[in-house]
């Protein structure tokens, strides 16, 4: 199987690194492509994971990536978004992990895999969506879990990736860490 990896390459999401470290036959592209070049790789592999900051739009290309003249009068830079709904609806198995995943296919029915809802990997986020009072650490050790729970899962379809990943990753949850918490009542299937 070829598996395409889309990470727009930003420090803020190294920790997603570990994910994909182990992937045979894999194409990892993190910045100085196109969308249209994106979309052309899309169609070559079997596998697609999309992951890194993204919004209902899409997955954010987080200035890596070239812009085209269609993009210009978007109100954000997405390196995958509405465009590429077809050819990732003919996919299977695939893992959209960016914050509001969840929007972007409620909005776009036809891909299917693994996908997250507001993912939260920052304090700052965390502040935001009114959990307090969290350390660094805390988030960190959140993160860590997380990548590690998926890629043990990596090999495993999207469904059964789904319940592995919750499974792992809940027992942080269950363990008290409220990042993990909440993390984990937004992992979903279809």
């Amino acid at each position: 199987m070829k598996t395409l990896i889309i990470h727009p390459e930003d420090s803020s999401t190294t920790f997603l690194n570990p994910i994909y470290a182990d992937i045979p036959n894999k194409t990892l592209v993190q910045s100085n492509s196109s969308k249209s070049k994106i979309y052309y790789l899309i169609a070559k592999h079997d596998r697609i994971l999309m992951m890194g900051h993204g919004c209902h739009d899409g997955l954010l290309a987080v200035g890596k990536f070239e812009y085209e003249v269609r993009d210009l009068f978007s109100p954000y830079n997405c390196v995958v978004d509405r465009e590429a709904v077809d050819l990732l609806s003919t996919k299977k198995d695939s893992l959209f992990i960016w914050c509001h995943a969840d929007v972007f296919l409620q909005e776009n029915p036809g891909p299917r895999g693994f996908y997250t809802g507001m993912f939260i990997s920052e304090v700052r986020e965390a502040e935001a969506y009114g959990i307090h009072g969290v350390s660094q650490e805390v988030v960190d050790e959140s993160n860590r879990l997380f990548s590690q729970e998926v890629a043990k899962a990596i090999h495993l379809p999207a469904a059964e990736l789904c319940r592995q990943v919750k499974k792992g990753y809940g027992q942080l949850a269950s363990a008290g860490n409220p990042i993990a918490a909440y993390n984990c009542n937004r992992l979903y299937y279809r």
